[in-house]
């Protein structure tokens, strides 16, 4: 009996330690918004890149508020977008609250990660280049988001 639990207990603690945090991370996010194409699912759900400069919010200059295409809620603000060059939307700033991190080792780098505060879906990657007071770039694939002008 014992060597049983023991068995039990020690394969439970192997397996919790081997499964990825990839995939226990996404069994915490779930699809509000039903509507989703397959390239945003992809974004949001498994961690994907959009093909840069494929994303019409690149030349979005209107001023008002980027929000999760998934929930709905705010994440960004039109004054903190500029132009990286990178091909992706990027920003200086994310409104306060908007994002949780986490390390992405992917590609043979180490970068960070961010994630809806709020659904838990994938919206990119910062950096460390910006050019604002905090020196972050905030690298949105253009997918994740949905504009809504204040105008």
């Amino acid at each position: 009996m014992k060597r049983n639990f023991l068995k039990l207990f020690g394969s439970s603690l192997l397996a919790f330690f081997l499964v990825p945090y990839k995939f226990s991370y996404s069994k915490s996010k779930k699809i509000i918004n039903q509507n989703l194409t397959n390239e945003q699912k992809n974004i949001l759900f498994d961690e994907g890149t959009e093909r840069p400069f494929s994303s019409s919010l690149i030349n979005e200059k209107r001023e008002g508020f980027y929000h999760c295409e998934n929930c709905g809620i705010r994440l960004l603000s039109s004054n903190s977008k500029f132009d990286s060059s990178s091909g992706w939307p990027s920003f200086t700033e994310a409104l306060p609250g908007a994002f949780k991190t986490k390390i992405d080792y992917r590609f043979g780098m180490k970068r960070t990660e961010y994630h809806c505060s709020n659904c838990g879906v994938h919206h990119g990657h910062v950096f460390d280049d910006g050019p604002g007071e905090n020196g972050k770039r905030f690298c949105n694939n253009g997918l994740c988001l949905i504009f809504k002008p204040t105008n």
